[in-house]
């Protein structure tokens, strides 16, 4: 028995040099090693002594959840109250989450079914591909708690914000408002994270939208980080859908909404599942300013995890996801000015179709990759917010520095990370053709209503740009046509001699994919070159520059350094400013006001 229990015990009380460690502690292999011992003993023993001292067979338990968030038991608490407040007053109270993403298809499913002995359901050897063709639903469920019914929304796409609140309102369309007539409010309980995430902005803004045309006040209680095992569906759907479909392969879209429609339990469960055929693209970005806008209160206890949304007005109602897709489109279209673009509507149509095999190949070679080498041919949805041709233009809007990405973001409703990839991405290809596209001189558009009252001819811009003051000609010494005839010899020149530095700081060219990407500039060449001449004629310090180029000292400094030197090689007389001003309202303040027209950037040519 001492020479078997040293084989047994936890690895952390036994021989560190036993040869049972790391491997399996069988039967068998434990009356082998007491045989290698010279204790001649049979497996059969062997587990007959092994239940006389207490020992069994037993799995891994799930009960280390590590770092615990110190308001989760307060949380937990009073998420319990408002279920309750909501179920006593005859309020609906949701559980809402989305299920794990499955594919369609002849793929092993967990677990077992009755079937005539050695008649197995043939499938798949592999469950991570499927063939040319994967099809792949997203189940988004809601849970009513108090009705006992489940709606499971069958989604094609992705698992968005968008997509998690469409599915809450077709469930309120189709069972909600009819199990719950005389509903007023509307109690959601989510995890902290997914599609649901408390972070989202997207999430609050379509939950408003929501909750406008329910007419419901909508109050959201998140469960605290890492505990998503505790929301109701779990146990009360979820766990009971998976038992349904156990061991059945999922091989078509029916086959998976009868699945879900046939689950029942003896408590009286009911379930209902339809099929989303909607398009819910990645990348929609809501504004900080949007998120404020919405009529969200946060409660007084961690506002972050639960707050309310009330019920707007028609005309106040924050925009649906098809008024943003709409708006999106008519931001493109202004976006297409040849004022900004510097070409003409059939020059950029030229340029979009000289880079369409290119894009699609690209994007075709990325799926490639993202998909471990296997071509894999998509269902013909369209799922980016961007076309090829969209993202042409934003490319040459970005190399032109016609204005910073911010505006494009907050122009477009999409995130800065959607489009500084697909900038980065067709900036590759137009290295790659030699196409080279020439930035204007002075960028005007530093605000999004800036830019959309310029390009609807609305009015002047609210707010006229600070660099437009700065070119005027009593701080430069020059006309601003002068100043930019200055500034087209200067920019190409300046642009060569830095790649020709980091050339040699790198040793080598540069390599695709490093520094032909986006760049979110702190300023842009002109503006080095403007911020150059202001400082070499000495209308102010470097750090009333700095402040009005918004940057930081040591970063103008930088600019004006690498500028100098060709200031100087061509020889570039600026005569001294008559008067030095200390600050950038002192220095603002003496010039005159842009007129009541912002002259439009001049159209560079595009060198193919």
């Amino acid at each position: 028995m001492p020479a078997l229990l040293g084989l047994v015990e936890p690895d952390e009380r036994g021989d560190p040099c036993s040869p049972l460690r790391w491997t399996t502690k069988s039967l068998r292999n434990l009356a082998a090693e007491l045989g290698r011992q010279g204790r001649m003993v049979s497996a059969m023993t062997v587990g007959r002594l092994l239940k006389a001292n207490g020992f069994s067979l037993q799995g891994t338990a799930k009960t280390l959840e590590g770092d615990q968030h110190p308001d989760r038991d307060a949380q937990f608490r009073y998420l319990n109250e408002q279920v309750k407040d909501h179920q006593v007053a005859g309020q609906p109270v949701i559980s809402v989450d989305a299920k794990k993403k499955e594919q369609v298809g002849l793929l092993p499913m967990a677990g077992r079914e009755w079937r005539p002995s050695g008649q197995p359901v043939q499938v798949e050897d592999h469950s991570f591909f499927a063939g040319p063709r994967v099809d792949t639903v997203i189940p988004y469920g809601i849970y009513d708690m108090t009705a006992n019914t489940g709606w499971v929304n069958v989604g094609l796409d992705h698992d968005t914000a968008a997509f998690a609140v469409a599915s809450i309102r077709a469930w309120w369309q189709a069972r909600g408002r009819l199990d719950h007539p005389q509903a007023t409010r509307l109690l959601i309980t989510a995890d902290a994270g997914g599609s649901n995430s408390y972070r989202y902005r997207l999430w609050k803004a379509e939950l408003a939208a929501f909750a406008a045309e329910a007419g419901l006040m909508v109050t959201v209680c998140h469960f605290p980080p890492g505990t998503s095992k505790w929301n109701k569906i779990e146990h009360g759907l979820f766990s009971h859908i998976t038992t349904n479909w156990r061991g059945r392969p999922l091989t078509s879209h029916e086959v998976v909404l009868n699945t879900i429609a046939a689950t029942t339990t003896r408590t009286g469960l009911r379930v209902e599942a339809v099929l989303d055929h909607g398009i819910y693209p990645t990348g929609v970005a809501v504004s900080r300013d949007q998120l404020q806008a919405l009529p969200i209160t946060p409660h007084a206890e961690r506002g972050q995890w639960n707050y309310s949304i009330a019920p707007t007005g028609a005309n106040t109602a924050p925009p649906s996801a098809d008024q943003r897709a709409a708006a999106r489109t008519q931001a493109l279209q202004l976006l297409a000015d040849p004022r900004l673009t510097g070409m003409s509507t059939t020059e950029l149509d030229a340029l979009q179709a000289q880079l369409a095999p290119a894009q699609a190949a690209r994007r075709q070679q990325h799926r490639y990759v993202l998909r471990g080498g296997r071509c894999v041919a998509t269902n013909g949805r369209s799922r980016s917010l961007l076309r090829d041709a969209d993202e042409t233009l934003l490319t040459v809007l970005y190399l032109r520095q016609v204005c910073p990405q911010k505006v494009l973001c907050d122009l477009l409703g999409i995130n800065p990370v959607t489009i500084g990839q697909a900038i980065k991405a067709t900036r590759q290809l137009i290295d790659e053709q030699k196409i080279t596209i020439t930035p204007t001189v002075v960028r005007y558009f530093t605000r999004a209503e800036d830019l959309r009252a310029w390009t609807t001819n609305t009015g002047p811009a609210t707010h006229p740009p600070t660099r437009y003051r700065l070119t005027d000609p009593r701080l430069t010494g020059m006309t601003r046509e002068a100043l930019h005839t200055l500034l087209e010899e200067l920019i190409v020149p300046y642009a060569a001699a830095i790649e020709e530095r980091r050339h040699r700081q790198r040793g080598a060219d540069r390599r695709l994919g490093t520094r032909a990407g986006v760049f979110r500039q702190k300023i842009t060449d002109s503006d080095r070159i403007l911020a150059t001449i202001l400082y070499r004629r000495r209308v102010s310090g470097l750090n009333t520059l700095a402040e009005l180029f918004d940057v930081s000292r040591s970063t103008l400094r930088n600019a004006i350094n690498d500028v100098l030197p060709i200031l100087d090689d061509r020889r570039t007389t600026l005569t001294p400013a008559k008067h030095q001003y200390a600050t950038p309202i002192d220095l603002l303040a003496s010039v005159e006001h842009p007129p009541t027209r912002i002259p439009e950037p001049r159209n560079l040519q595009v060198v193919s």
